[in-house]
């Protein structure tokens, strides 16, 4: 077998010259249409709420002799009695755990419990149960709205970071491509009646921190190109700038997702929402990063730094576009 192309990496192009302003404008197009389905989904029909923002019941159980405790088979048999949300933690050691799970509406508490417990002892053996307490809706409310709380004090420190660090017109575009990731992210929550809770608001802060990141990667070289060339249209230099950190981009992206296919396929049912929400956060990112972060400076306008250097889009080999 012959190892010529080998790494695979070597196998992408050192430069590429795709003209993204030019598919600006039908990019926009798409992402509006998206993002307004997906606030729509917000409210019909609406995210399905996890333990953690409807309330719930949890208990702790132990396996007598400090036999180790099967975590996914104590899952299955809460899943099997098919009550909503179940969330299985182990504690300390290896033989106690955290069983949490929702009482569905018209059913007594105890009853429910009763059921949890006869479910589980019936694939586990020497196992005692402590603990019960019930999660309601008051507080349940209060972490569903500090959740959204932080997901909104991300969006406002990120802006804030990038209006210090660049220009004012960067961070409305950087603060447009987050909130563009994060109503596509809940509007994919909603779509595969994914169990929105705080593993959830984890996945979409993830997905801030990622989508960020590369954006500022895509603003720095913009930065550094826009005092480079001066002479050169600005829509030229958006291009320039997005294909110089294209195999950056792709590389990164394609390496997370390929991490987070695995969690989703060998994580279990615990994993596979949040894998999930992450692998297309981080693929929404990235066209959010060329397609709404980026065109808004071609909107907006930016003012050039001082100049570095003279050279014209003749000598960087790019025709500039009318």
């Amino acid at each position: 077998m012959s190892m010529r192309g080998w790494p695979l990496i070597k196998l992408l192009p050192k430069t590429t010259n795709f003209k993204f302003v030019k598919y600006a404008r039908a990019a926009a197009i798409f992402s509006v249409v998206l993002s307004i389905a997906a606030i729509v989904s917000l409210f019909v029909p609406g995210p399905t709420m996890g333990i953690d923002f409807r309330g719930g019941a949890a208990m702790e159980m132990t396996r007598g002799g400090g036999q180790t405790l099967d975590l996914g088979a104590v899952r299955g048999a809460v899943d099997a009695l098919d009550i909503g949300d179940v969330g299985v933690q182990g504690i300390d050691t290896e033989s106690s755990a955290i069983v949490r799970f929702q009482i569905p509406e018209g059913e007594e508490q105890t009853a429910v419990v009763n059921r949890v417990q006869t479910a589980i002892s019936a694939v586990v053996s020497d196992v005692s149960f402590s603990g019960v307490s019930v999660v309601g809706s008051k507080v349940s409310g209060e972490l569903f709205s500090k959740g959204l709380w932080a997901l909104g004090m991300a969006v406002v420190l990120m802006f804030a970071y990038i209006w210090f660090r660049f220009e004012p017109q960067f961070g409305f575009g950087a603060v447009a491509g987050l909130v563009h990731d994060v109503i596509l992210t809940f509007g994919l929550i909603v779509l595969f009646k994914l169990e929105f809770n705080l593993n959830m608001v984890a996945a979409i802060l993830t997905v801030i921190g990622y989508s960020m990141n590369d954006t500022v990667v895509v603003f720095d070289r913009l930065r550094e190109n826009l005092r480079k060339y001066k002479t050169m249209p600005l829509r030229d230099v958006i291009d320039l700038s997005i294909n110089e950190t294209l195999s950056r981009t792709i590389i990164t992206g394609l390496t997370t997702v390929m991490v987070l296919a695995a969690l989703s396929i060998y994580g279990g049912v615990a994993l596979f929402g949040f894998s999930l929400a992450l692998m297309f956060g981080i693929i929404i990112g990235t066209f959010s990063s060329i397609y709404v972060a980026a065109p808004i400076i071609l909107l907006w306008g930016v003012k050039r730094g001082p100049r570095d250097d003279d050279l014209t889009p003749v000598k960087l080999g790019m025709a500039s576009q009318p």
